[in-house]
């Protein structure tokens, strides 16, 4: 702001004078404010220009009050000051703010020049827009920052000047912005990129902005096979070439001594010292060198054996119009059989369920490797396996919150939910299950794990791409009276017809706006919980709004 002597300026004096007078009559501003209200945000000399003279204004005090839920604003003229006898009080009294609420706001644009005052431009969810308020005492920034914990303010993606408003008492209707909320995805993470990522020794340098890149542009498919490990942990970001070397050589041997494991059940009729040949150590997973399994035990792996028919059944018609697995005989399908047929041994609790097979698809298309796709799987299920868990607890904790960043974000379309006995939510099953692999095309899957994986602004954002989801369609929902059996038929019906891009800048929004109340909503331990790096999700958030 461009500092200026205004000791000589008599509209000045006298709304600084009449600000004092007005504080000492009302005890801060506080008591002309109707029972139950407090003033969150106060700021004298705000002013307004009703003609192109900048010496003709208006100046009065801008509020920020909270009444219940609400949030309003008010703009109230001083009376009696002026600099141009031609304003008159009829003048003052056309410009007022009455009490505003947020729910009729649609955005406030902050303007800052280099010479002059700050100001901004209140418009109404109408279209309609006050004139500048000019904030002759600074303050923009806090008027801001107070409205951010009360309403929800994003940053448009088309203008970094523009925050659009939403109070969650008034559901975003996200099909009839007319700002962009989400910013533009960007072009994939090139090898170049990558490069510029890593120090002279391979490490990642600032796995933060890494992270961040891949949320907004994904990776170019030949680049996945080296960067997909380090989004699902099976890398560690500081780990040197050498490091990364070191391991896939030991990790080969130690799933080879896997595989050799449960074929051993199926290959009871060969002497058990062919099965033995394998002496690298695989100590720390409890296996000693050189174990197997004998022919007598085959007999006792009643469970492992019901697993291996699921997992038949299920390899053969997993993604076989795809052509990395089409026709007959494909040595990928295959791999698939044998990396889940180990998995399923290497975590023996968890075992195989219906579904992982979706997981493993893309990450041995993109690995070309069958022990680099199964290292990679099971970090992968690490994350995800709660999934699968018998007792579906992991699936009960995310529908559970689900539920409660609808009430959030959509409190009618929750409301219409639980009258209609919908709000166990589970016609958003399958997306959560496989995390919409059902639901897009190939290519789209594996965009849309990259932007999940990167964990830029929440480790839940596959709930916030459902919520995303489910506004769009709201209308057609509630306006067709759809109960459950309809509901899930027709949810199971826009596979195929997902605008994947908008979604995402949807659920970005959404995320954005929900904030740390939205964080509240998703208890503590909801799959896949991982832990995140000390501040980021609070500083991504403030940094986004301001």
């Amino acid at each position: 702001m461009l500092e200026t002597d205004l000791s000589d300026d008599a509209d000045y004096a006298a709304s600084l004078q009449q600000g004092s007078q007005r504080m000492m009559r009302n005890d801060s501003g506080r008591r002309s404010e109707p029972e139950g209200a407090e003033v969150v945000y106060m700021r004298d000399n705000v002013s307004i220009h009703p003609t192109q003279y900048m010496s003709e204004r208006i100046s009065g005090r801008l509020k920020l009050i909270k009444q219940g839920d609400s949030l309003l604003m008010t703009w109230i003229p001083y009376k009696g000051q002026n600099t141009n006898a031609r304003l008159s009080d009829r003048d003052r009294n056309l410009y007022t703010i009455r009490p505003l609420p947020f729910t009729d706001v649609r955005s406030i644009r902050r303007h800052t020049p280099a010479l002059g005052w700050q100001y901004i431009i209140v418009v109404l969810s109408s279209g309609l827009a006050f004139p500048p308020l000019y904030f002759y005492n600074g303050g923009v920034k806090e008027f801001l920052a107070t409205i951010k914990q009360h309403v929800s303010i994003v940053r448009s993606g088309d203008d970094a000047n523009v925050f659009v408003v939403n109070d969650f008492q008034d559901p975003l209707q996200l099909d009839k912005m007319t700002l962009v909320w989400g910013k533009p995805r960007q072009s994939p993470l090139t090898n170049e990129e990558w490069i510029s990522f890593l120090d002279s020794e391979g490490r990642v340098v600032d796995s933060k902005a890494l992270r961040k890149r891949i949320f907004y542009g994904g990776i170019v498919h030949e680049l996945r096979d080296e960067v997909w490990p380090f989004l699902l942990g099976y890398y560690d970001y500081n780990s040197t070439y050498a490091e990364r070397e070191y391991l896939r050589s030991v990790r080969k041997q130690d799933y080879e001594i896997i595989k050799l494991q449960w074929q051993s059940i199926f290959n009871s009729d060969e002497p058990c010292c062919v099965l033995c040949v394998v002496l690298t150590p695989f100590t720390s997973h409890g296996i000693l060198p050189g174990q197997s399994i004998f022919p007598e035990q085959a007999k006792y792996f009643t469970k492992f054996r019901e697993r291996k028919g699921l997992i038949e059944k299920d390899v053969v018609r997993t993604d076989r119009s795809f052509s990395f697995y089409d026709g007959d005989d494909n040595p990928n399908v295959d791999l698939l059989y044998d990396i889940l047929l180990t998995y399923s041994f290497y975590n023996f609790d968890l075992g195989y369920c219906q579904g992982m097979s979706d997981y493993l698809s893309p990450l041995l298309f993109v690995m070309e490797d069958d022990s680099e796709a199964f290292w990679c799987f099971a970090a992968l299920m690490e994350r995800v396996g709660p999934n699968f868990n018998r007792d579906q607890s992991g699936m009960h904790a995310q529908l559970f919150a689900l539920s409660k960043l609808v009430e959030l974000s959509d409190s009618p379309l929750h409301n219409y939910f639980k009258q209609n006995d919908c709000l166990n939510f589970f016609f958003c099953f399958r997306w959560i299950l496989t995390q919409f692999k059902r639901e897009l095309r190939y290519e789209e899957t594996m965009r849309l794990w990259e932007v999940l994986w990167s964990h830029h602004l929440s480790e839940h954002f596959h709930l916030y791409v459902c919520v995303a989801i489910l506004k769009r369609q709201r209308n057609k929902i509630i306006g067709e009276q759809m109960d459950f059996d309809t509901l899930l038929k027709f949810m199971n019906e826009l596979s195929g017809h997902i605008d994947l891009d908008a979604i995402i800048r949807d659920a970005e929004a959404l995320c954005i706006c929900a904030g740390e109340t939205g964080a509240a909503c998703i208890p503590p331990g909801t799959p896949p919980s991982l832990p995140v790096e000390n501040g980021m999700l609070s500083s991504q958030l403030e940094d986004e709004v301001l």
